[in-house]
């Protein structure tokens, strides 16, 4: 009677097993190499040249993360201090401040601002931060600054142009042609100077200049302008004559306009209306010192 060995056959299994195995390893790893060599040759790329872009990813991000680890320790910084430090000793400090630009305002507003950074090393100096130091002062319209090496600032000033002078309750400001404050001035050094007053007046002055400029023959006989309701104008001449106008741009520009008309005409200025009312349209009211007020239909002169 034959004896039949099973330990044989399970090692006979076993081996099967194991060549089935390796079989479809082989398998996928054709398969796969397949896969790749055809997606290599899609792309425009040798095998030599993405072996360098990926190391060059590689070494990219090994930098990135030294830098991130070296700026939590603080080493940028302290490098960065290390440079002024050496920059100084090398005479590389801020030790002089040129000023160019400044004819009107008062120039040591600007030193002071420039003279805190006296000695420190011109590395240091933020130049943006001290620009906008500087625009901060009510003159300086814009401002530039920049390094000359070895030891002096350059501050270059684009200043603000005085127009008129502004009204308030207590005091007089002087103002540039958009309306910023500049200083207080004097009721004597604004002579000569158109003066704005009425609340809101100050933000009305360019919309005043284009009104002006409609009648460039009476212009310099305005001494004043009252802004009033925040709607319209009443124009005070170097007679003391005033002359009310309407509300809106276009109607305020064509009534000045037709009142320099009648004034070439008829010589309004200097004569013996002391009050010229023009919001009606097309009438101009006059009311004299001692009459009742008189009427005039302006397109009848």
């Amino acid at each position: 009677m034959a004896t039949v060995k099973r330990k044989a056959q399970q090692g006979v299994r076993r081996s099967t097993a194991a060549r089935s195995r390796a079989d479809t390893a082989r398998r996928a790893r054709a398969k796969t190499g397949s896969a790749l060599d055809s997606a290599m040759a899609i792309l425009p790329f040798t095998e030599e040249q993405l072996h360098r872009i990926f190391l060059a990813i590689i070494l990219g991000g090994a930098a990135a993360l030294a830098w991130f680890v070296a700026s939590l320790a603080g080493v940028p910084a302290m490098a960065s201090q290390q440079i002024a430090m050496l920059s100084s000793d090398a005479g590389f400090e801020v030790r002089r401040v040129q000023v160019t630009g400044v004819e009107r305002m008062n120039e040591l507003k600007v030193y002071e601002q420039v003279l805190s950074e006296h000695e420190t090393p011109m590395t240091s100096v933020d130049l943006d931060l001290l620009r906008n130091r500087l625009l901060e002062l009510s003159w300086v319209k814009d401002a530039r600054v920049s390094r000359q090496l070895p030891d002096t600032l350059v501050v270059d000033i684009v200043e603000r142009t005085p127009h008129a002078a502004l009204r308030k309750a207590d005091r007089l400001v002087l103002i540039d042609p958009e309306g910023v404050e500049l200083e207080p001035i004097s009721d004597a050094n604004a002579k000569g100077m158109l003066v704005v007053s009425g609340p809101g007046a100050g933000k009305q002055v360019a919309a005043l200049t284009e009104l002006l400029d409609t009648a460039p023959a009476i212009k310099p006989q305005v001494t004043e302008a009252e802004w009033l309701g925040n709607r319209r104008w009443n124009l005070t001449f170097n007679t003391d004559q005033v002359l009310a106008l309407p509300q809106g741009e276009k109607e305020a520009a064509n009534a000045l306009v037709a009142f320099a008309t009648l004034d070439g005409r008829n010589r309004l200025l200097g004569g013996k209306v002391a009050h010229f009312d023009m919001r009606v349209p097309g009438r101009v009211h006059l009311r004299i010192p001692g009459r009742t007020q008189q009427t005039l239909a302006a397109g009848d002169e």
